[in-house]
């Protein structure tokens, strides 16, 4: 199926502006998420002729980039692989999964400055360190323009499910007014929410949804995108081009990341080592995190030592959360009828980590970093944001439950410097002392 994402006008703007002629376009971000479809479709509105590569599935075309970088000489050496032209000015090349070919990203500045060319990259591993190891001939530093695509947000399900605009038009001046939307697109509102957190953005599973409307179909193929995302633990490309596997990282990694749902419910949810084994250490593991990070699988939600703007200066690096980059992939690795309780409106003993995982889906999704602030078990904020120009405490509770730490903060504003609060629940919405209270459907609308 084909879906709307906004990633879309990002692109359009990188051609329309002209940057195309300074920089190829370079889409990055977590395997099976749409990159391939959205760069061919993008490719199919914008150019009369489209040359594409895969180079995860032709590895004899990577011949084509093993010698000098000569524009032509290059071209030819695709032509003899592939039964395609090059048209001057008309042509956009796109390079699938360019990790796997170095040579070809180490090309694209030869590319861009002969002129004759528009060039389009995609990347699954590329941001992983010493994914390339002694590799190609070097980064072209200044001749790209990287865009990071993420699983479809909970805007963009909305919109593949078809919910007509008017609605969407009402819940939207429905947040800006702060007035409670009526009961029926309230219902409406919290099943597809419930449905988001099942399902997700990984298109793949989204389509399945729609088009059987069977959760266990699902389930499925979330299963075996996590089976396939296990298997490029530890990869590298050695100094010949050929993938290689860490082992002794792969096992740690596998360790990381199966431990993410115990992590999560915890009453305190600050990762923790001793979960991974008894002599367990942080510098052990800390490439493990970083490789999951990197590869787009998990985002950190880090602990602020002071409540201050920039926020990303006053991280703990040392304490964090860990949230799966996608709540239909987190519940997936629950068990097999937690996606039927929580449609159902139960969540059982996951109760807490579904609602900090949905928070963390929309807040990722929007681009922004994590962050929370704990000061003692009585003083713990689930996730401090910008909103309006300032820092913001954000809470989310399963009901209309008391604020209490949050109360303590903006009652201190002298000490702390925080004075708003976004209260995250089920339904209600109003605004009072400092403190905006929205539905959980409308957390995507937050993002200014």
């Amino acid at each position: 199926m084909d879906f709307e994402r906004k990633i879309f006008a990002k692109m359009q703007q990188w051609k329309d502006s002209g940057m195309n002629r300074k920089k190829a376009l370079l889409i990055k971000g977590l395997r099976q998420v749409g990159k391939t479809y959205i760069v061919k479709e993008f490719a199919r509105r914008n150019y009369e002729n489209v040359v594409y590569i895969d180079f995860r599935a032709d590895r004899s075309i990577r011949s084509a980039f093993a010698d000098d970088f000569d524009i032509d000489a290059m071209t030819l050496g695709i032509s003899a692989h592939k039964k395609v032209s090059f048209v001057p000015g008309k042509t956009v090349i796109i390079f699938d999964e360019v990790q796997d070919c170095i040579d070809a990203r180490s090309s694209v500045k030869y590319f861009i400055e002969d002129g004759r060319y528009d060039i389009i990259e995609t990347s699954s591993l590329l941001g992983i360190s010493g994914y390339n190891r002694n590799v190609g001939r070097g980064i072209p530093v200044g001749f790209e323009y990287i865009l990071t695509m993420v699983p479809m947000d909970f805007e963009e399900f909305l919109w593949a499910k078809g919910v007509d605009d008017a609605i969407l038009s009402a819940v939207g001046k429905s947040f800006e007014n702060r007035k409670k939307v009526n009961g029926a697109i309230e219902s409406a509102m919290i099943r597809h929410l419930r449905e988001y957190i099942c399902v997700g953005g990984m298109p793949e599973a989204v389509s399945s949804f729609l088009q059987g409307n069977n959760y266990n179909d699902v389930l499925a193929i979330q299963r075996n995108m996590l089976a396939q995302h296990r298997d490029d633990f530890g990869k590298y490309i050695d100094k010949d081009g050929n993938v290689q596997t860490d082992l002794k990282l792969k096992l740690l990694i596998s360790a990381v990341f199966d431990s993410i749902p115990a992590q999560l419910a915890k009453e305190y949810k600050k990762f923790q080592y001793s979960t991974l084994g008894q002599n367990a250490r942080s510098d052990q593991y800390r490439g493990a995190i970083q490789w999951l990070v990197e590869a787009g699988l998990v985002t950190l939600s880090h602990n602020l030592k002071l409540l201050a703007v920039p926020l990303e200066g006053n991280k703990d690096p040392d304490a964090f959360k860990m949230f799966m980059s996608d709540s239909g992939l987190f519940v997936s690795m629950l068990d097999d009828g937690a996606a039927g309780s929580i449609l159902d409106g139960d969540l059982g003993i996951y109760k807490g980590a579904i609602y900090e995982q949905m928070a963390a889906d929309f807040l990722h999704k929007m681009g922004r970093p994590l962050y929370y602030y704990r000061r003692d078990k009585d003083l713990e904020i689930d996730f401090i944001t910008m909103y309006e120009g300032g820092p913001t405490l954000l809470e989310v509770k399963s009901r209309d439950g008391r604020t209490k730490a949050a109360r303590t903060i903006l009652d201190r504003k002298e000490i702390y410097g925080v004075d708003r609060c976004i209260k995250v629940t089920e339904s209600k919405l109003g605004e009072s002392d400092a403190v905006l209270t929205i539905p959980q459907y409308m957390m995507h609308l937050i993002d200014g």
